[in-house]
């Protein structure tokens, strides 16, 4: 198990501590995006273990650096496998993958609330339902902007004592009081399968070397800039994924610096983090 930072640590740093520390991640996650999600911690520099069975995920999440709890396919066996590992640990992802519309996942994803995770990640439409301001997305694609979901986000948030971080084109990140806009990436990321969903899975990396808002806010810069070289090679989807995993493990902390710029608020395809006070949420 690694020692977690209890400063600030910015994107570039938080980068160099992960690398150096080789978080142990434990995966509870959808069956689609297994294997993708386990290549992407190992390109990042995390170790992945898909550790999901009932009398196993609660032990293992009591020596994993981070948790990421998927509800992508939400079966009896894995939830009460989910249910063992959020008892056994703080520092753990939920990600409420097509909340709103469908009635297990939805009440699971109530249900888990109550055990407080450090870090929420999902689309607009996913964070707008958990907090019970929307009925979800289109099955797992958002429906809404990231600013739409701005006001849930900060609610979930100062409700959970946690942090949220809605995925788009432009990522924000909050844990009630400040807010982070994190621009860049490529759309390409929204036509391979587990995009986002191994974006949980590094935050939940990021989790076993810094606090959570600083964890999701590193993972999210990170993922911008790999996305953004993965595409400047890629010629499709295809092609895409595979310089992703490239791209994940040749970003260096220096890629990172620029994109923390206080006080400038990111805009669709901007690589830039703003930082706000969220005095009038």
């Amino acid at each position: 198990m690694t020692t977690r930072a209890t400063v600030h640590l910015s994107p570039s740093d938080a980068l160099t501590a992960l690398r150096d520390a080789a978080p142990l991640v434990q995966c509870i996650t959808n069956a689609v995006v297994t294997g993708f999600t386990a290549n992407v911690l190992l390109a990042v520099g995390a170790a992945p273990a898909m550790c999901d069975l009932p009398g196993e995920a609660g032990l293992f999440a009591g020596i994993a650096d981070g948790v990421l709890v998927n509800l992508g396919t939400p079966g009896a066996e894995q939830r009460d496998g989910a249910r063992e590992a959020v008892r056994a640990t703080q520092r753990w992802v939920l990600d409420p993958v097509a909340v709103g519309a469908l009635p297990v996942r939805t009440a699971f994803a109530a249900e888990l609330l109550e055990h407080r995770p450090a870090i929420i990640r999902g689309n607009a439409s996913e964070i707008r339902a958990l907090a019970g301001a929307g009925t979800g997305g289109r099955g797992v694609d958002a429906t809404e902007g990231t600013d739409a979901a701005a006001g849930a986000a900060r609610a979930l948030a100062l409700r959970t004592g946690g942090v949220v971080a809605v995925s788009g084109p432009v990522d924000l990140v909050t844990d009630g009081t400040e807010v982070v806009r994190i621009g860049g990436g490529d759309a390409l990321l929204t036509r391979v399968t587990g995009g986002g969903c191994s974006l949980g899975a590094v935050m939940a990396a990021f989790l076993g070397v810094c606090r959570p808002f600083d964890a999701a806010v590193a993972a999210s810069a990170l993922y911008a800039a790999a996305s953004e070289r993965a595409a400047a090679r890629a010629t499709g989807p295809g092609s895409f994924a595979v310089a992703l995993l490239d791209a994940l493990d040749a970003v260096g902390p220096a890629d990172l610096d620029g994109r923390a710029v206080a006080g400038v608020s990111a805009v669709a395809g901007a690589s830039a983090v703003a930082l706000e006070t969220a005095a009038a949420r």
